[in-house]
Formats: structure tokens, C-alpha cells, sequence
């Protein structure tokens, strides 16, 4: 079983290789700018070429294809560079994965549910070409993704709520929009189930079944470490987007609830040296 990671030196990307690496023998990742591992191999997807030869030197059973700029507002300024590397980068990598007969894993985004931006259009031109992967596809929906990950730099929402936690200084956030939250360590463990019971073709939302702001996760997880967070309203008047379980329950994967995670990252934090490249 060999199983190439797309984009994995990125904020999830990154906790994808470094948990499934300890599952599974031979896991490939790659980058485009930033070598997180030294073993990863560089790959732009949005050149088509590249891509099939890539993949066709490495043979992957499965792909787990991450690379995307999650950004709705970069994706609103730059609507055709977000095209390009949301749609076109996976069809990309769906057309090499019919090359050498490779299932896809795909991380999607609830907001390819109703899509209200350029970003949630995207994501969900993106699903269907993954859904045209001959050997079987996989698409999971996260919400907002929160959870330790070797890569601690990108401009993610956790990390920087670890910014904050490092400087020991209050920290504000928005309380007007409100989400279902994702645990990272949650994607990594349904991506090896879905692999070891060789599971295909489904489209799966990861969530927690709690509504929550981005102040309430702040709160929540730096209270553990003594500091403080402050309520901020942005009148962000994003649409909620409500997922349930039953996919997952239905398929035997692990189900969490919001203080469970919230628990579970706390304990990442406190060790979060163990997650070095």
C-alpha cells in the first residue's frame, strides 16, 4: 500500500503525514514551497504534466489530495488563481490518479454544501471531478479544522491561537460566526479506516455535532494555560452550515463531541514537541 499525501507540508497536510507515516509503511508527501520533511518531493499540481509524471514515477494506491488556499477572501481577490489551483489542480491529480488506477482521497470543505463564495464553488467543482476518479473516491467535509500539526506557521486559525499562547497575551475573536469545528487528529483517524476497509465512494461531513464560534474554541483552549480571551462581534454574517453524523455512524468511524476534541488538543499542546518534523 503506497499512499501519496498532496500538499503535505501545509497546516493539515502536515498532521496527515506525520500520523499516517506511523500507520502506514510507505507514505509519500509532497510540497511546493516549503520542505517541511526533508524525505518530500516537490510537485506544482496545477501543472497538469508534472502531475502525471509524479504520480506515475511513484505508483500510489491511494492519493489524499490536500492542496487547496482554504482562504475565502484570498480566494474572492484572486478568483482565477483559486480556480485554478481548487478546480484545475484537482482535476489534475484526478486524471493521473486514473492513470495508474489510485483511489483519491479528497479534503473537501462543508462549504462545498451550499456554496455562498468563490472558495465554496470551488471546493465543490473540485468534488466533482473527484468524483470522477475510476478506481474510487473518497470526499471528506471539514468545517473549520482545529488541532496541533507539525506545521505550526502557516496562517491558520489554531496556529494563531498558539501565537497567542506563546506571546501569554489575551487574545480576541469573533463570536458572530458560527460553525460545527473539526478536529484534525478526527481527519487522520477516518482517512485509515476508510484505507483499511478499503471503503470508496462515499462523501463524508467530519464535525462535531456543537454549534461554536471562534471565541468559544479560543476561550475553551487557552483558559487551559491561564489566558485569557476577549469576545469580539465582526458582524460576520457567513451562513451557517449544519452537518450531522450519521455518515459516519453509519460507517463505523469515530464520532467526537466538541469537549472531547477540545480536550484531546489541550493534551496536543502539552506535548507538542513530539510533533517535530
Amino acid at each position: 500500500m503506497k499512499i501519496l499525501i498532496t500538499g503535505a507540508s501545509s497546516y493539515v497536510g502536515a498532521r496527515l503525514y506525520y500520523d499516517l507515516k506511523k500507520k502506514f509503511e510507505d507514505v509519500v508527501g509532497t510540497y511546493y514551497k516549503t520542505r517541511l520533511f526533508k524525505e518530500f518531493v516537490h510537485l506544482d499540481v496545477t501543472d497538469g504534466a508534472t502531475v502525471n509524471c509524479t504520480v506515475e514515477k511513484l505508483k500510489p494506491n491511494v492519493i489524499i489530495h490536500v492542496v487547496a488556499n482554504p482562504s475565502a477572501k484570498w480566494c474572492e481577490n484572486h478568483p482565477e488563481m483559486a480556480e485554478q489551483l481548487n478546480e484545475e489542480g484537482t482535476k489534475n491529480i484526478v486524471d493521473a490518479a486514473n492513470s495508474v488506477n489510485a483511489k483519491v482521497i479528497y479534503i473537501s470543505s462543508v462549504a462545498a454544501m451550499n456554496p455562498s463564495n468563490i472558495y465554496g464553488k470551488t471546493k465543490l467543482a473540485g468534488e466533482k471531478y473527484v468524483e470522477k476518479t475510476r478506481e474510487g473516491f473518497i470526499i471528506l467535509r471539514p468545517a473549520l479544522i482545529i488541532g496541533f500539526s507539525p506545521n505550526t506557521t502557516n496562517d491558520r486559525p489554531f496556529n494563531r491561537l498558539l501565537k497567542n499562547l506563546d506571546e501569554e497575551v489575551p487574545a480576541i475573536y469573533d463570536t458572530s460566526w458560527q460553525f460545527q469545528p473539526t478536529w484534525i487528529g478526527h481527519i487522520s483517524e477516518i482517512i485509515e479506516l476508510l484505507i483499511e476497509k478499503e471503503i470508496t465512494n462515499e462523501i463524508i461531513p467530519v464535525a462535531v455535532p456543537e454549534i461554536k464560534t471562534r471565541f468559544d474554541i479560543a476561550k475553551d483552549i487557552l483558559s487551559a494555560f491561564g489566558i485569557s480571551a476577549i469576545p469580539k462581534n465582526d458582524d460576520d454574517k457567513t451562513p451557517v452550515i449544519l452537518v450531522d453524523q450519521n455518515k459516519l455512524i453509519e460507517l463505523r468511524m469515530p464520532v467526537y463531541t466538541y469537549s472531547e476534541i477540545i480536550s484531546k488538543i489541550i493534551e496536543e499542546i502539552k506535548h507538542r514537541d513530539g510533533y517535530s518534523p
